[in-house]
Order: C-alpha cells, then structure tokens, then sequence
C-alpha cells in the first residue's frame, strides 16, 4: 500500500493522531528489540548479533 492509498483509505485526521501516537511512544528497550529481532528476521535460523554501536546508543 502506497502512502496515498492509506491517505484515501484512512484519511489526515487519523493519520495525524496515529503519526502523534507514535511519536509519544517510548523507543523500544534493548530486550524488546532482541525479541523482535528473533521474529522479524530470519525467523527459520539463528538471530543476528545485535548491533552493538546501536545498542551502545540506548
């Protein structure tokens, strides 16, 4: 789905409160991202190391 496509489909007013709801959000703990990094990448196989200038970062 292309950004205009959401536009027309959901409409300014929402994509501003869902644009502001995620930017109040808290960023993500290292854990959580280790986590998610299991799910969302490669899922069949090991995870990735964590990228240690990132997690150095948070």
């Amino acid at each position: 789905m292309t950004p205009a496509e959401r536009l027309a489909l959901l409409g300014p007013d929402v994509i501003a409160r869902i644009r502001a709801e995620a930017a109040a959000a808290p960023p993500p703990s290292p854990e959580l991202i280790a986590a998610l990094r299991r799910i969302l990448t490669r899922p069949a196989n090991p995870a990735p190391a964590a990228d240690t200038e990132q997690s150095s970062a948070a």
